[in-house]
């Protein structure tokens, strides 16, 4: 992989490479009654409707240093919203206003970008179990920028706009541009893990994987949190309401279904077992 240094790289024209970074961000929640399920989607459905959305991406367009070309915003029913930003390229900040290396980004203090045929979505997924009590959110983000920034550099706001029990973030690098001699450059910025965007005290929370290509530029992080309370997975009640072997049961089930959107695949107790 090529590691390059923080220094401004001179190039033979515009920087065209490409850089998506995918979001992906999961709530899970247990409801007792059907009334209680749909309180809980309703809920959801407020907490990050098409305006709600449509302000983060504004803010991510702001951190980035984009300008806004056209908003587009759509809530559905029953459930669910989607937001598309189209974004233009601002001018570059001065170097010593964004140092190019692999940190986490501001909160969200401006910073400055080249970016051009850019754009920024939102889509999100509220589900629920037909018989289980489960439901589950999700909410899929991708910001795609052409130009000199990493749309890593969101990453830090995003995380911190949810609050996700797992995560699943891909970053990749596309294309190629050239310096000046007219050598190819299939990235322009160091990276070895997307952790390395993440504050510790937000990695501490959680159980991290990463699957890397590194000679391809693709790089995987997924994230589940590591204490477990019930409490923060029932909604209308607490776990002080139900009886000890009701609780145990609802515990294994939505850790459950945390494993089996963590590892990707539909699990048995005995591939997972369920601590007590």
């Amino acid at each position: 992989m090529e590691h390059l240094d923080t220094q401004k790289i001179k190039l033979h024209g515009f920087n065209n490479l490409t850089k998506t970074l995918s979001f992906n961000m999961y709530d899970i929640c247990y409801t007792q009654k059907s009334e209680d399920r749909e309180a809980y989607i309703n809920y959801i459905d407020e907490q990050y409707n098409a305006d709600r959305l449509t302000e983060i991406l504004t803010t991510v367009t702001e951190i980035i240093g984009a300008n806004i070309l056209n908003v587009s915003k759509q809530d559905y029913e029953p459930q669910g919203a989607s937001v598309t930003i189209l974004i233009s390229e601002s001018p570059v900040a001065p170097a010593a206003s964004f140092p190019n290396c692999a940190t986490p980004g501001p909160l969200p203090d401006i910073v400055l970008a080249h970016l051009d045929k850019s754009h920024i979505t939102v889509h999100t997924y509220p589900e629920y179990h037909p018989t289980d009590g489960i439901s589950t959110f999700r909410a899929d983000i991708d910001v795609s920028t052409c130009g000199e920034i990493s749309p890593l550099k969101a990453l830090n706001y995003l995380i911190h706009c949810f609050d996700a029990d797992m995560m699943t973030i891909d970053y990749k690098v596309r294309g190629f541009t050239r310096d000046i001699t007219g050598n190819k450059l299939f990235i322009d910025h160091p990276i070895d893990s997307i952790q390395n965007f993440i504050p510790d005290h937000i990695k501490h929370l959680y159980h991290m994987i990463d699957v890397n290509v590194y000679q391809e530029n693709i790089f995987h992080t997924k994230c589940k949190l590591k204490n477990f309370d019930l409490d923060n997975y029932l909604f209308g009640y607490t776990k002080q309401d139900l009886h000890p072997g009701t609780a145990h049961q609802i515990t294994k089930k939505v850790r459950r279904e945390m494993d089996e959107i963590f590892y990707g695949t539909n699990v048995t107790e005995a591939m997972f077992p369920v601590e007590d």
